[in-house]
């Protein structure tokens, strides 16, 4: 017989089934468990739930006060200003870290901000989180800056965007943020206090000319610069300079590309008036922005030494520039914190841009002086010289033909800047900029054509006015349009442009 304490005793047995102090059998205790489970489930679903009706009440609140401000700015822009100087609601001027906002709910609300007029002496200031000063000086009494024009480069098809963005209808056209506004509406608003419509200018190739002036009806006719062909951004911003050169020899020109996301608005403004005052003293000024991840996806800029002028408190020389780098590189640069990211702005006097040119790209220079020399000439003197002249024009970026070469001698600067900031390079970067439910997709156009069950991350475009279903799979890209359909991850969005080459060796360049 086996001993007594090698089983349970009968006693013991007996007492759990009558009830006794051990009464609770495992598989008793094992149904309470998962009862107490139920529950917490219970109450995380309940707690979601009030989360998400937290955030369709605020984004109504935000909406109000939105629709408010803009009543109020225009029945008074003092009054605004005012308001606005005493504390700004952080949708209005949000200081993310750049280049990208994640809100979940309203990223990248862009305000056209009034010009104001006052003969405060505080007018001459406003705060800007810009670099190691808490105040920025604004010589002007408006925003309105006196002899600085506008130039805005609208190229490029946004391969990496395909089949949303095409070659007749590339991205910067596009309304990306949801928001009734295209691309290039967005940087002409943003810009328009800066300048006025009388001194901006919108450099484009002949297939978006149309679409343009629809767009901005605003825009002066003389101030629409047609490219025959895209020949980079050298050309284009060269082009520009040239012509405002003859009509204002005293130009100050700021190039901003028409297809970037910008958020903050009074840090931009700040930024671009300081980049203004140095480039007074004959330099080359770029705006950098603060990098929030080591992108490999961007240039980059070395900050040198502080230039150490008071109108320009934050500016500083550019040490050099660096191309797109590999991981481990970009990694290293953040460490060091004397990098930003290269965002392609550039101001400077159209004069002193036109000297770089001659120095270091002397064919180019002449080139672009003769199509000058005829440009408020008839239209037909203007053609017939642009048909000569610009095919052989070099086809080159302006960091490539005179920014690098100029920084190495010590007449390039940067404004360092902290306003929220995103080319929409690719599928991916679009995705962080839209809202969306906590481990849901990005939609981009009418929601109720997406259906969806256990998916998470990703980006969906219904443009075809077909309902997408998806279920089980994550981070997906998936852009339906009427004429093709366009299936990727997002991990592998940077990667589109190569499916757009082949579309075009397959015989769909209809399709691009």
């Amino acid at each position: 017989m086996a001993p007594s304490g090698n089983r349970p005793s009968t006693s013991l047995l007996q007492s759990n089934s009558n009830g006794g102090p051990n009464s609770l059998s495992v598989e008793s205790m094992f149904q309470q468990i998962m009862l107490s489970l139920q529950k917490s489930h219970a109450d995380i679903d309940e707690v979601k739930r009030e989360c998400a009706e937290l955030r369709i009440q605020n984004a109504g609140l935000e909406r109000q006060i939105r629709e408010g401000l803009q009543v109020i700015a225009a029945i008074s822009p003092s009054l605004y200003y005012n308001f606005s100087r005493s504390g700004t609601p952080g949708f209005m001027t949000p200081a993310p870290p750049s280049p990208q906002l994640r809100a979940k709910l309203s990223p990248f609300l862009n305000h056209a901000i009034p010009t104001i007029t006052t003969s405060s002496p505080e007018a001459l200031f406003r705060p800007s989180p810009l670099g190691d000063n808490a105040l920025t000086a604004f010589p002007f009494a408006s925003r309105d800056i006196p002899g600085f024009y506008v130039v805005i480069p609208a190229g490029g098809a946004g391969t990496r965007l395909w089949p949303l963005s095409r070659e007749d209808h590339p991205k910067f056209l596009l309304d990306l943020t949801l928001k009734g506004r295209s691309l290039i509406q967005a940087t002409w608003d943003r810009l328009l206090p800066l300048s006025s419509s009388a001194r901006t200018t919108i450099v484009a190739g002949p297939a978006h000319v149309k679409t343009i002036r629809d767009q901005l009806p605003d825009l002066q006719l003389e101030n629409l610069f047609c490219e025959p062909g895209p020949k980079d951004s050298m050309a284009a911003i060269g082009l520009a300079a040239a012509v405002l050169a003859l009509r204002d020899p005293n130009a100050i020109i700021g190039s901003f590309a028409a297809d970037h996301m910008i958020s903050g608005d009074e840090a931009f403004l700040s930024a671009v008036a300081e980049a203004v005052e140095v480039a007074r003293k004959d330099y080359l000024v770029t705006i950098g922005i603060a990098p929030s991840h080591p992108s490999t996806g961007f240039g980059y800029v070395r900050l040198g030494d502080k230039l150490g002028l008071n109108e320009a408190p934050n500016a500083r020389l550019v040490s050099s520039f660096k191309e797109k780098p590999d991981a481990r590189t970009a990694s290293s640069y953040i460490q060091t914190g004397n990098y930003r990211w290269n965002a392609g702005m550039f101001v400077t006097k159209a004069t002193f841009l036109l000297d770089l040119l001659k120095e270091y790209k002397p064919d180019l220079h002449d080139g672009l002086l003769r199509i000058a020399a005829v440009w408020d000439a008839p239209e037909v003197t203007r053609q017939n010289v642009m048909n000569e002249v610009w095919p052989s024009l070099e086809k080159i970026p302006i960091d490539n033909a005179v920014a690098e070469p100029a920084a190495a001698e010590g007449r390039v600067a940067v404004v360092p800047a902290t306003f929220g900031w995103d080319d929409v390079g690719d599928f991916s970067s679009l995705a962080d900029l839209l809202p969306a439910e906590a481990n849901q997709p990005r939609i981009l156009g009418d929601s109720s054509l997406v259906l969806t069950e256990q998916v998470a991350g990703g980006i969906v475009v219904p443009g075809s006015g077909r309902l997408i279903t998806c279920l089980g799979v994550d981070d997906l890209v998936i852009v339906d349009m009427p004429d093709t359909l366009l299936v990727t991850t997002r991990a592998r969005s940077q990667e589109v442009k190569r499916l757009v080459k082949k579309t075009r060796d397959a015989g769909w360049k209809h399709l691009l």
